[in-house]
């Protein structure tokens, strides 16, 4: 009989998702250093060159890897032979464990978890509660199995009820150019195949948290079916084109991970879950002993990058910046930004175009700004900002319009493409969309040299504050004229990737 006690387990939750906030896996760097080294599209090199670094400062830091620390997710195999030591439930031991994570002072982790979803969508401001799947096994063990899932990447979640003739390869391979880079490639595919449907869901989310072994697959050849179609997706999937942060490129995965489970004979769940390049998880188990114990990797162990803008990069002063001047901005073409921009996301956005209907004044000027998609991390120690990196663009598509129309906004920064609807109010209105590296949000806080809230200061990470950045790096993603690099660069790449003979690493 093992006895797990209560402070042994909520410490370990705690300090399990402190180290996953800023190491990322060793198998993720390797294998995301391998697609840097064999990378041929420039502006896909540079997102992982990007990505890379960003890893690196959080680890030497201590600082998330993305500013969206994700929500919890745990799963137990408890023990049959394991027994408690609390006054608290498992749940309650879990949540308490985030609490804890989320408000340690040296490395504060964003809450964005709200209760009351279909209604008023309130922060809970502890990032709690966690979804927690229990399953109990032999034995005298607790094994965990720790994940902050991004909002982004969770977004992109598929799922089908397949007939059971039906092709798996050809639904993945119709939904993974749909998923476009809001869940910020490359990273991993985890799939579900079978069960019911929830159980489906379930098996491509655990998935997600198995380790990144496709170039050893690779070099010994498939065993069963199973592995078969994991090869015949990564080869398929990344032949798509569609690349790191979906700028076009030969890696769009570094890995399918696949988990399967008997099903009814009239079924054929299927279930796709990506993992961001900010993956997050890791496992430990308690044999009663106390708490787990977490190994910091060896600084060594990430490849040694540099990122330099380039000759042809061009330096915009934000606080001069004209219409004018935005439309001779070239489609792809890096930007160096300095000056004042104002931030923004979904709640914002949906106040101020609330704002606007009903004829009342903007607590903000957005006359010829930049409106940055983002929810930072609160700063620490001497930081101006925590980590602030991008969020998902296709969110703020449907206020697009509103915003150019009424308030003399310019342009938008945020990450991944955006829809037509979008694409159509910043042709219209000559307007202009930046893309920022996802997954390198310690990287772009760099570049923030002041940072003051400004309105809805009730919204917490999602107000709208004041940015004072310098040199911060974009991507010119749409221009004044529409035409966005999400929809042209996927499609050279798709068939240069065609022409380029496959070579395993």
């Amino acid at each position: 009989m093992t006895l797990i006690r209560q402070d042994d387990f909520i410490q370990s939750i705690a300090d399990a998702l402190q180290h996953i906030s800023y190491y990322h896996p060793l198998d993720f760097i390797q294998a995301l250093n391998m697609a840097y080294q064999k990378e041929q599209s420039p502006a896909a090199k540079d997102a992982i060159a990007q990505i890379l670094i960003n890893s690196r400062l959080c680890a030497e830091g201590h600082r998330p890897i993305c500013q969206d620390t994700g929500i919890v997710t745990v799963f137990l195999k408890v023990g049959m032979d394991v027994q408690w030591a609390s006054q608290l439930s498992v749940l309650e031991m879990v949540n308490q464990g985030v609490r804890q994570a989320y408000s340690y002072p040296d490395n504060v982790l964003r809450a964005s978890i709200l209760k009351d979803p279909a209604g008023k969508r309130i922060n809970t401001q502890d990032n709690t509660p966690a979804v927690v799947h229990m399953e109990l096994v032999l034995g005298d063990k607790l094994e965990v199995e720790v994940a902050a899932k991004g909002g982004g990447s969770e977004a992109k979640s598929k799922f089908v009820m397949l007939n059971p003739s039906d092709s798996i390869v050809d639904w993945v391979l119709k939904m993974v150019p749909m998923m476009g880079a809001g869940w910020c490639p490359p990273g991993i595919l985890g799939i579900g195949i079978g069960g019911t449907a929830e159980k489906a869901m379930l098996l491509a989310k655990a998935a997600c948290m198995e380790s990144i072994d496709i170039q050893d697959l690779i070099a010994k050849g498939p065993s069963n079916a199973l592995e078969e179609l994991r090869l015949e997706l990564y080869e398929k999937v990344n032949a798509l084109g569609i690349g790191a942060q979906g700028l076009g490129g030969l890696t769009t995965v570094l890995d399918v991970k696949i988990k399967d489970y008997p099903t009814h004979a009239a079924n054929k769940p299927v279930a796709i879950i990506p993992n961001c390049a900010a993956t997050r998880h890791t496992h430990f188990v308690l044999d009663g002993s106390g708490p787990a114990e977490f190994t910091p990797p060896r600084l060594e162990d990430w490849p040694s990058i540099t990122w330099e803008a380039g000759a042809t990069a061009r330096r915009v002063n934000l606080d001069i910046v004209t219409p004018a001047e935005v439309a001779t901005w070239q489609l792809g073409e890096t930007l160096l930004l300095s000056g004042t921009m104002l931030t923004g996301r979904d709640a914002a956005h949906k106040r101020l175009v609330d704002i606007i209907a009903n004829g009342e004044a903007l607590p903000v000027d957005f006359t010829n700004k930049f409106i940055y998609y983002v929810g930072p991390v609160d700063p620490v120690r001497d930081e101006v900002v925590g980590p602030a990196g991008p969020t998902t663009a296709t969110r703020m598509d449907k206020f697009t319009e509103t915003m150019l129309a009424k308030t003399g906004l310019i342009g938008m920064i945020g990450k991944s493409e955006r829809g037509q609807e979008a694409i159509d109010a910043i042709k219209k209105h000559q307007a202009v969309y930046l893309m920022a590296v996802g997954g390198a949000a310690y990287l772009v806080s760099k570049a923030i040299r002041q940072s003051k809230v400004v309105a809805f200061a009730d919204l917490g990470m999602e107000a709208i504050h004041e940015f004072v950045v310098e040199d911060m790096p974009v991507t010119v993603a749409v221009d004044s004229q529409g035409q966005s690099i999400h929809q042209i660069a996927p499609k050279i790449w798709q068939s240069k990737i065609a022409k380029i003979p496959v070579v395993s690493l």
